[in-house]
C-alpha cells in the first residue's frame, strides 16, 4: 500500500491511542481467535485464524469485516505476513506484511514486520482514519455499516491519486483498474461469491479534478452521493433473534458450516438467527456461517453470510420498563436500569436504546427522560418518562440544648441556635420560637424551636431553660480535732463550687473563731452565695485537745 503521507501529529496520536505501551488491544484480538491456535513468531497463522483476526479487528473498529478482508486480499492475496523463510514480506514499494503499510509515521516498523496482530490493527486503524476524513465523499444518510459507504475510504487507503480516479478523465469510463474498484471486485467475489453486485455511485467527470501527469491528489468536487439502488449492510452484526432473508435462489441450508445440505431455500426465505457466526472450515472461503432456523422453527442449520440480509419490517420496537417514578433526593438513579427494548425482527435491542435528558438527584424537581430505539429497519420507538425527585429529609436544628442560666442574667433564645437543611442549606433565619423565659424568676421554662424547609418538611425541638436554683456545694469543711497550741487556718482545704458560677472558694465567708491556746470545742459556720442568690451553709466543729 502506497498511501499519501498523513499529517504526522494526527497519525501519531491515532497510533499512540491504539498501541502505546499497552498490548491489550493485541492480546484481546489474539485471545478471541485462540481456538484456532497460538500465534507463533515469524510463522503465518492458519487461514481460519487470520480470517478470525481480520474479522474481529474490523468489528472492534466498527468497520464491515467484508471491507477489511477485501483490502487484505488486495494487498496480500495469500493473507501472509511472512515468506517461506519466516522473514516479513516486504513489497517493492516498501509495503510491510499482510496489510502492506508504508509511509506511516508513529508506527513501530519492527512490530509491523514481525507482529501480525499489530500489523492488522495498524491497517484497520488507518482505514478507520480514512473514513473520518471530511474531504472524502460519502453516501447521503448512510453510516459505517453500509459497505458501499467505504468506497472512498478504501481508495484513500491506497492513495487519492489520479491513478485511482473512479472515472477515466478523457472518456468518462469506469476506471476498473483503480485500487478501490479492484478491492470491491474482490469483496463481491469472496464475501458474496459473485452472487451479489454492490451498488454503483452515479459518478460524473465533473466530480473529480486532477492532472493525469501530476502526482497531486484528486480534488473531490462532490462530497455526497445518493445511490440509485439499495446498498449492502455488513452481514457480521446479526445477533441471536434477528430475522434475515435469503438473497438468492437455491440457498443451501447445511447441517454444519460447509457440511451436507439439509434443505434448499428459495429467495426471500425468512430465517431467524440463533447464535453467533462461525468461520468456514475451508482454506479458501472468507465468508462466515450463521446458525439459523426457519420462522416456523421446524428446520435448523447453517447458512452462509454471503446469501442473507436483514429482513426489512415496518413494525416499531417496544420499549418496556419506562414507567414514571418518584425517587428521594440524593439517591442513585440509572435511567437504563430495568429498561428493555424488543423488536419483532431483531429480538433484544436493549443495548441500542438512546437516552436524552438528565435527572439531577441532588436537586428536587420534575425531570423528563426520553428513550429512543431504532431497529435495523429504522423503525423507531420513542417513550417519554417522568422522574420526580422529592425531599423527605427534615432540617436539623443545632444548639438548642437544655441549659441553666443565672437569675437576672441576659438571655437570647436564638443565640447559638442554627438550622440547616439537606437541600435549602441554612434555615437559621426561618426558625420560629414559642414560649418565654423570665430570667428574674427562678424556675424551669420550656421553649419550642420549629423550622420548615421548602419541601414542607418540619422539625420541632423542645428546650428547657432553668433559672438557677441550685445551691453551691462546700467541700472540705468536715469536723476535726487539732492539737493544743497548733496552727489552724479555717479556710485551708475548704472549697466551694457552683453549677453555674463554677469556683466560689474565694467567696466563702466564715463565722466563728477557734482559740488553739484554749482547749475546747468550737463551731465554725461556712457560708457562700452564688450570683443567683442561692446560698449554702455548712457548720463545722473544731476540737482543740
Amino acid at each position: 500500500m502506497k498511501i499519501p503521507l498523513i499529517k504526522a501529529g494526527i497519525l501519531t496520536c491515532l497510533t499512540i491511542s491504539l498501541f502505546s505501551g499497552n498490548a491489550s488491544a493485541e492480546s484481546d484480538l489474539a485471545a478471541k481467535c485462540a481456538a484456532y491456535g497460538t500465534i507463533q513468531p515469524n510463522v503465518n497463522p492458519s487461514f481460519q485464524q487470520i480470517n478470525c483476526l481480520l474479522t474481529n479487528a474490523a468489528l472492534k473498529a466498527d468497520i464491515p469485516p467484508e471491507v477489511v478482508k477485501a483490502v487484505a486480499t488486495q494487498e496480500n492475496g495469500s493473507w501472509k505476513q511472512f515468506n517461506s523463510k519466516g522473514d516479513p514480506i516486504i513489497s517493492y514499494d516498501g509495503g510491510i506484511g499482510l496489510m502492506q503499510l508504508t509511509n506511516q509515521n508513529g508506527y513501530v516498523e519492527e512490530k509491523l514486520k514481525n507482529d501480525i496482530v499489530y500489523n492488522i490493527e495498524a491497517g484497520v486503524a488507518v482505514l478507520d482514519y480514512m473514513y473520518t476524513r471530511v474531504d472524502l465523499p460519502k453516501i447521503k444518510g448512510a453510516g459505517r455499516h453500509l459497505i458501499e459507504n467505504w468506497y472512498f475510504s478504501v481508495m484513500a487507503y491506497n492513495g487519492t491519486k489520479p491513478v485511482n480516479s473512479p472515472l477515466k478523465q478523457q472518456t468518462g469510463e469506469r476506471n476498473m483498474d483503480a485500487y478501490q474498484e479492484q478491492v470491491f471486485a474482490k469483496l463481491e467475489k469472496e464475501s458474496y461469491l459473485d452472487g451479489t453486485k454492490l451498488a454503483q455511485y452515479p459518478f460524473s467527470k465533473l466530480d473529480f479534478d486532477y492532472n493525469r501527469e501530476s502526482s497531486e491528489n484528486i480534488k473531490f468536487n462532490r462530497l455526497q452521493y445518493t445511490l440509485a439502488s439499495n446498498g449492502h449492510e455488513t452481514a457480521y452484526l446479526f445477533k441471536s433473534g434477528n430475522r434475515v432473508e435469503t438473497t438468492a435462489k437455491g440457498v443451501n441450508l447445511r447441517k454444519k458450516p460447509g457440511g451436507t445440505y439439509l434443505k434448499t431455500l428459495p429467495k426471500n426465505t425468512a430465517l431467524i438467527i440463533t447464535g453467533g457466526f462461525t468461520y468456514d472450515n475451508s482454506t479458501a472461503n472468507q465468508f462466515v456461517w450463521y446458525p439459523v432456523q426457519t420462522v416456523d422453527k421446524r428446520v435448523s442449520g447453517y447458512v452462509s453470510s454471503a446469501y442473507i440480509k436483514k429482513l426489512v419490517d415496518s413494525k416499531k420496537p417496544v420499549i418496556s420498563g419506562v414507567v414514571s417514578k418518584s425517587i428521594p433526593i440524593n439517591s442513585k438513579f440509572s435511567p437504563k436500569t430495568g429498561v428493555k427494548a424488543m423488536d419483532n425482527a431483531d429480538g433484544d435491542i436493549t443495548s441500542a436504546i438512546k437516552v436524552m435528558g438528565t435527572v439531577n438527584t441532588k436537586k428536587k424537581g420534575t425531570y423528563y427522560v426520553t428513550y429512543t430505539v431504532a431497529d435495523w429497519s429504522k423503525n423507531t420507538a420513542v417513550v417519554k418518562r417522568k422522574i420526580t425527585v422529592y425531599d423527605h429529609v427534615k432540617p436539623v436544628i443545632s444548639g438548642a440544648a437544655n441549659k441553666t442560666i443565672r437569675l437576672n442574667s441576659s438571655f437570647n433564645p436564638r443565640a447559638g441556635v442554627t438550622a440547616r437543611d439537606n437541600v435549602d442549606g441554612s434555615l437559621t433565619s426561618k426558625i420560629k420560637i414559642s414560649g418565654f423565659v423570665n430570667t428574674k424568676k427562678k424556675g424551669t421554662y420550656t421553649l419550642k424551636y420549629t423550622v420548615t424547609d421548602s419541601s414542607k418538611n418540619a422539625v420541632t425541638v423542645t428546650r428547657k431553660i432553668t433559672i438557677d436554683r441550685t445551691k453551691p456545694v462546700i467541700s472540705g469543711a468536715k469536723s476535726k480535732t487539732i492539737r493544743y497550741k497548733s496552727s489552724f487556718n479555717p479556710k485551708t482545704g475548704v472549697t466551694a463550687k457552683d453549677n453555674v458560677d463554677g469556683n466560689l472558694t474565694k467567696k466563702i465567708k466564715v463565722t466563728g473563731k477557734v482559740n488553739t491556746k484554749k482547749k475546747g470545742t468550737y463551731t465554725l459556720t461556712y457560708t457562700v452565695t452564688d450570683q443567683s442568690k442561692n446560698q449554702a451553709a455548712v457548720k463545722r466543729k473544731i476540737i482543740v485537745k
